[in-house]
């Protein structure tokens, strides 16, 4: 009875206290596990050798090694792009060369006059007197005039021996003087008629109205023909022209000559500007004059 005495049931708010207790140790339990795995975690990250300090060293020498590699590149292409135009410059030194070598040098004189020299176009000369068609010309120059490379495209190299449109046979200058080249056209851009001469193309007016423009490098106005003149040279007649060209191309002075033969027109033009032409009128009509087929 004593006994049943001392054992009071116990109250709610000592339930209470008890079960908030052992929750209380539930929780803890888990709380300590979960830090427990988060430390080694943490260690692991922290001893791992890709830090970032070593992530950065290393992307720095990849860099670095691709900037070397670059400039390596770049050195060889320098050194290609100095060596190409080497190797080609020695391929053309022989057409260098002769472009800047007087033709008083390897010309002879001139029968008539021993002051100039004497150009004679031989087969070997041009595209179109190795096809046959253009016969051999000749005119004379002073001896310090210098022969000019005509481009591919204006040689009729590639249109040889049927071109359609004219070309420049050969060129001359003297940067004093002025400069003359030789032009041919294909006779069927003035006649049908095959083999004709100078002649049957027309009056000399009508003639440099279709051959004006090889004249000037551009466009050609009948206002600036001076003079006309007609000249027999054995069986073969040439017209010639005296014309003042302002706006031409090549020069506001333009001398023409102009002849028939085969199947080609030959043009002759002596040009010069307003300075070469003051100092120099004498010696480029002298050039003009000598010129035949």
């Amino acid at each position: 009875k004593n006994q049943q005495e001392n054992v009071r049931p116990l109250n709610t708010e000592t339930k209470t206290s008890i079960e908030r207790e052992e929750k209380s140790k539930k929780l803890c339990i888990p709380t300590k596990m979960a830090t427990a795995s988060l430390v080694p975690t943490s260690k692991i990250f922290s001893a791992s050798p890709k830090s970032p300090a070593s992530i950065r060293a290393r992307t720095s020498v990849i860099v670095t090694s691709s900037q070397q590699q670059q400039q390596r590149r770049r050195e060889l292409l320098l050194k290609s792009a100095v060596a190409i135009p080497a190797i080609l410059n020695l391929k053309e030194a022989p057409i260098s060369e002769a472009r800047e070598v007087e033709v008083g040098s390897y010309l002879p004189p001139s029968p008539s006059d021993p002051s100039f020299v004497l150009f004679k176009a031989k087969p070997s000369d041009t595209p179109a007197l190795r096809a046959g068609n253009v016969q051999p010309y000749q005119f004379v120059l002073p001896p310090n005039w210098k022969q000019l490379r005509i481009a591919n495209i204006l040689s009729g190299n590639y249109c040889q021996p049927k071109c359609a449109e004219p070309w420049i046979e050969v060129k001359f200058e003297n940067e004093k003087q002025g400069k003359v080249q030789v032009v041919a056209s294909p006779l069927i851009r003035l006649t049908n008629k095959p083999n004709a001469t100078i002649e049957d193309l027309g009056e000399p007016e009508k003639v440099i109205a279709s051959l004006g423009p090889f004249v000037t490098g551009n466009s050609y106005d009948s206002d600036e023909l001076l003079k006309t003149s007609v000249e027999k040279i054995g069986d073969q007649t040439y017209y010639k022209y005296v014309l003042e060209t302002p706006f031409a191309l090549t020069g506001s002075h333009n001398l023409a000559k102009a002849t028939a033969k085969g199947n080609t027109v030959v043009l002759f033009v002596v040009s010069a500007t307003e300075k070469q032409w003051q100092s120099s009128q004498k010696t480029l009509q002298a050039i003009l004059d000598s010129f035949q087929l």
